[in-house]
């Protein structure tokens, strides 16, 4: 039985589940991104959102700006969770830490992830080719999350509200615009990558050159929308992902 503890929440623990699906959100986001999931999945998955710091149960905690720091601090939080079959899902940042986390449990606990799903994220040997934002003026910055479309007109107009999430969302793009790659032997596990069809941020390309990440099999899965499709395409999206998830490698 895992014990609670303020990294990991499962809005619908469900203990008869064979498999875990930890889900990692993107930059600016939170747990309550996957809250809807544990309802609409297949009842064999059990769903458990990842908090990272700075939001959440977790807003009190300061937010992490590089990613090697963020991995060792949430692989040691998920060990009492690992007593079954699981599975990595993560959008865009969150798929970044998906992956980089997959690899310190293969390294460090000899653990690997029965599947690994990458969603609206270039495979981490290629670099990013945009100037950073993560430390531009205040109104540039909000101008650059307007335009990636990921965070709600609401929460961009409301000033005192930007001011509290300002730290965490320039924290977040910081743990994606610091990342430095190193080669490492592929995964065991499936690697299965989602695009949008209409997401200027991430090629079709970019998400095809996860394939050099995996030992096992691999595809990519298009779906209408941008880099937000996750939202727009959601249906469609978790109904593909119940089905990987269904194959003999992840039983």
């Amino acid at each position: 039985m895992p014990t609670l503890n303020s990294w990991v929440t499962c809005p619908k623990p469900n203990p008869q589940a064979s498999i875990r699906l930890f889900c990692f959100p993107y930059a600016g986001g939170s747990s309550l991104i996957f809250r809807t999931w544990s309802e609409l999945l297949a009842p064999f998955i059990e769903v458990c959102a990842i908090e990272l710091p700075g939001r959440g149960i977790q807003m009190k905690q300061a937010p992490f700006n590089r990613l090697e720091p963020l991995v060792k601090a949430i692989a040691p939080a998920l060990l009492s969770y690992l007593d079954k079959p699981f599975a990595f899902f993560g959008h865009s940042m969150g798929g970044l830490v998906s992956f980089e986390l997959a690899r310190l449990l293969r390294n460090e606990y000899r653990i690997n992830p029965a599947h690994l799903f990458i969603s609206g994220r270039r495979a981490p040997q290629i670099p990013d080719t945009k100037p950073p934002i993560h430390d531009l003026p205040e109104q540039a910055f909000k101008e650059e999350l307007q335009r990636l479309n990921g965070t709600p007109s609401s929460v961009l107009d409301n000033p005192e509200l930007m001011q509290l999430l300002l730290p965490m969302l320039r924290a977040d793009f910081a743990v994606n615009e610091t990342y430095i790659y190193f080669h490492e032997q592929p995964l065991d596990c499936p690697i299965t990558v989602f695009g949008g069809l209409q997401d200027t941020e991430v090629s079709h390309d970019n998400l095809l050159a996860w394939l050099e990440h995996t030992k096992a099999s691999f595809s990519v899965q298009m779906f209408h929308g941008d880099h937000f499709f996750i939202n727009s395409a959601q249906p469609l999206l978790l109904k593909t992902l119940a089905e990987s998830l269904k194959a003999p490698t992840c039983k």
